[in-house]
């Protein structure tokens, strides 16, 4: 029997069956695991299929990469992958399409997602609705796209935009970026939930990694 899970110390059980039982390989969230628990996870993995590490802290990272040096990092995504080679991309494209510079680095970790799953990435930044110009300049890019990732905090509005322009089916994702009534990225997430363009899923509020593997199984298909 081949092995399924990964136990490591008392603390993690790697699910090293996931890319055989889904297809996908799972991701480390890191977020409220301590610097122990961290190298411990990090030492447990092998180079079989890419791993992510996700919501890294500083210290994380610098954790990771003593363990994985030859690892992928971006400090702005928060994010480490594991090989740090891409796989040959298939499917159709994604396009990572974000509203304003704050929003970057959830617009990356939904890029590097997606593109360490297989799938052929490009991003467009800095294109929000308080500009509509800077991103209707990009039409002929939108149309091209095979699914399209929107991220977007403040109001939230690019979403329906964009679902508007294409017929690529539209991953939308709110972020807690803006001022004191967004309520932490509640606004937002409010008015993708309540886009008047057809063909818009929503993703929790910041979740860059969970839209950039559900644009990856999409894509895929």
């Amino acid at each position: 029997m081949s092995e399924q899970t990964r136990k490591v110390g008392d603390f993690a059980r790697l699910d090293v069956d996931r890319v055989k039982r889904r297809g996908y390989p799972e991701a480390i969230y890191c977020e409220g695991k301590t610097l122990e628990q961290i190298q411990g996870i990090a030492e447990a993995i092998d180079n079989s299929h890419t791993t992510l590490f996700t919501r890294l802290s500083d210290d994380h990272a610098k954790v990771v990469l003593k363990v994985l040096p030859d690892a992928f990092y971006d400090p702005l995504a928060r994010l480490i992958a594991y090989p740090a080679e891409t796989p040959e991309p298939t499917g159709v494209s994604v396009l990572v399409v974000c509203a304003g510079t704050s929003d970057l680095p959830v617009a990356r970790e939904a890029m590097h997602t997606a593109n360490y799953l297989g799938r052929e990435v490009d991003l467009l930044a800095d294109v929000g609705v308080a500009g509509i110009h800077r991103l209707l300049e990009h039409e002929d890019t939108l149309h091209e796209a095979g699914v399209i990732i929107v991220v977007a905090g403040m109001d939230g509005a690019l979403p329906s935009v964009v679902g508007g322009l294409v017929s690529a089916p539209v991953v939308a994702v709110p972020t807690s970026v803006g001022y004191g009534a967004g309520a932490g990225g509640i606004a937002p997430l409010l008015t993708m939930l309540n886009s008047c363009a057809p063909g818009v899923g929503v993703v929790n509020i910041d979740n860059g990694y969970g839209a950039g593997h559900l644009a990856a199984q999409i894509a895929a298909r």
